[in-house]
């Protein structure tokens, strides 16, 4: 896997290399005091992170004894009205009373007003480089489902380096992205459009996020084909804190580990950490052999013990416990404004006695995409699994603004052409992608050669944006470009040097329960099994101190 991250753990890449569309790095750039934007991503705590939003979201579910404090929780959170913009007509419904909740781990070094954190604090307590190069990923994206009758949770971790089609909260495409950079794309056009308005201060801050944070709901969303009903967002500094409240932490390696670059230093086996050291253990993925998806599961099995030491150390029935880690929910965490604690109250079991499966979701393999590494993924198959554990049908309902299709969609009228502007190394490509575009349903035009060019593009005519659209997302290529030059009813595919070969022609079905009862309408309810290996590395089961790589 190829590692975009240097020894300060900085990216190689960063956004600052990128455009979408207007949503590239170069407003980062000039944010920038010294002009290092374009490097700003590290490998944070985002597991931690998200720990943090799960162990907040749980105080808030089992702090619903009563309205006396549910009044007290609720009167100092910070609420985001961000799931009002994804909820149209196009988005996802759900089959019944079950809630879909996103965990959200934002990668940045600034607090709620967008002031740097501390440099010391930063480089000392967090291990985590300077203040100064932190931007607005969302390093951490785990998706919970709570069914309806209260049985299992199943959760869903997104790898976040998974290149997909990512969204603006309004439905409007961003491009080809990495899925944790949504948030920043987002981010950076708000800030720049609100700052030239005169906006300022905590509440160009507050703008800029909300937009943020209803672009990854919106990408999320369309991604996974399921509706989100809740959020948490949590930073850095929420990590850190929530990791002071509950100290020691107790987790358990495999294997004994020791990493310069996050400062882990572990012996294998059971073992308590405090909060420096906990930010190593969901820090480190160099030295381990599945190096980001490995740090998925140290996240995974982060939230696990937490979970289980608020469990077994009473604090969920013990309000005066909870007041000091109410203190750091209200300071660090912000969730949705739809967010009821005594609608989720039951739940508070299910979501810490066991209950709870953590899953990371496949990748389909490794490639460069705007000069960054990135996760390549099947979607019909990623979508396919999450319907069928969760209980649903793969494509039942479109996402926001254009959702991408399933290999089942019919394909758009349109003619399309083929030109091979990789070169030698990839002869034939054109005529083979021709083909395989033709199979799911598009008129065949002419395959040919074009001038070398790096980048594979789509470009379309008047009438077949539709088509141009479906396939550029089946090829994993920018936004299509209308263009003149094309003929109407076109779609003109030029390869690239990046092109890794034709979009798939065949349909994934959803694994399916074997049919025990007439009444169809309880089958396609009911959650399917799903090979375990499905998955990338083994699923975490929470409720105790699992070991890990």
């Amino acid at each position: 896997m190829h590692d975009e991250h240097g020894p300060d753990g900085r990216s190689a890449h960063g956004a600052g290399g990128r455009a979408a569309g207007g949503t590239g790095g170069r407003a980062a750039r000039r944010r920038a005091g010294d002009g290092r934007a374009g490097r700003r991503r590290s490998p944070l705590v985002v597991a931690g992170r998200t720990a943090l939003a799960l162990s907040s979201a749980l105080v808030l579910l089992a702090s619903g004894v009563s309205w006396a404090a549910y009044n007290w929780v609720s009167s100092g959170l910070t609420t985001s009205d961000a799931l009002n913009a994804i909820g149209g007509k196009d988005a996802p419904k759900h089959l019944d009373n079950s809630v879909n909740l996103l965990l959200i781990g934002l990668d940045s070094r600034k607090d709620m007003n967008g002031n740097d954190l501390p440099r010391e604090f930063v480089k000392d307590q967090l291990h985590a480089g300077s203040s100064d190069i932190g931007y607005y990923n969302t390093n951490t994206l785990i998706l919970m489902h709570i069914p309806a009758d209260g049985g299992k949770v199943t959760a869903f971790s997104v790898p976040r380096d998974d290149y997909v089609q990512t969204f603006n909260g309004d439905g409007s495409s961003q491009g080809h992205f990495k899925i944790k950079e949504a948030y920043a794309n987002a981010y950076t056009v708000a800030h720049d459009k609100l700052s030239a308005q005169g906006v300022k201060g905590a509440d160009l801050e507050s703008r800029s996020r909300e937009a943020g944070r209803e672009a990854t709901l919106a990408t999320v969303q369309n991604f996974l084909q399921v509706p989100i009903d809740h959020f948490a967002e949590v930073n850095l500094l929420g990590f850190y804190d929530i990791a002071k409240v509950l100290q020691p932490i107790e987790v358990c390696l495999k294997h004994p580990v020791k990493d310069r670059y996050s400062g882990a230093d572990f012996p294998a086996g059971r073992q308590q950490l405090d909060p420096k050291q906990a930010l190593a253990f969901v820090r480190q993925r160099h030295g381990l052999d599945g190096g980001d998806l490995d740090r998925t599961h140290r996240q995974q099995a982060f939230i696990s013990s937490v979970t289980h030491k608020l469990k077994s150390q009473g604090v969920f029935t013990d309000l005066g416990k909870l007041q000091g880690l109410f203190d750091v929910v209200k300071k660090d965490l912000v969730i949705d404004s739809k967010f009821d604690v005594l609608d989720f109250a039951q739940q508070a079991t299910n979501l810490t006695g066991g209950n709870v499966v953590f899953h990371t979701l496949p990748i389909a393999g490794f490639a460069t995409r705007n000069r960054e590494s990135v996760n390549l993924v099947d979607e019909a198959k990623i979508r396919s699994i999450v319907q069928s554990l969760i209980g649903g049908k793969p494509g039942q309902a479109g996402g926001p603004g254009t959702p991408a299709p399933s290999p089942s969609a019919k394909a758009a009228p349109a003619t399309v052409d083929v030109l091979n502007g990789a070169g030698r190394a990839k002869p034939g490509a054109a005529a083979d992608t021709l083909k395989a575009l033709a199979a799911l349903g598009y008129t065949a035009g002419r395959a040919d050669n074009a001038a070398a060019r790096q980048q594979t593009a789509v470009r379309y005519g008047a009438g077949a944006q539709e088509a141009a659209r479906q396939i550029a997302d089946r090829m994993g290529t920018g936004a299509p470009v209308s263009s003149a030059s094309v003929p109407a009813g076109h779609v003109q595919v030029i390869l690239g040097g990046d092109f890794t070969g034709p979009p798939a022609t065949g349909t994934t079905a959803p694994p399916t329960a074997p049919e025990t009862s007439a009444d169809t309408s309880k089958k396609d309810a009911s959650p399917a099994p799903v090979p375990s290996d499905a998955f990338a590395g083994d699923s975490v089961k929470e409720g105790g101190i699992p070991c890990v790589n």
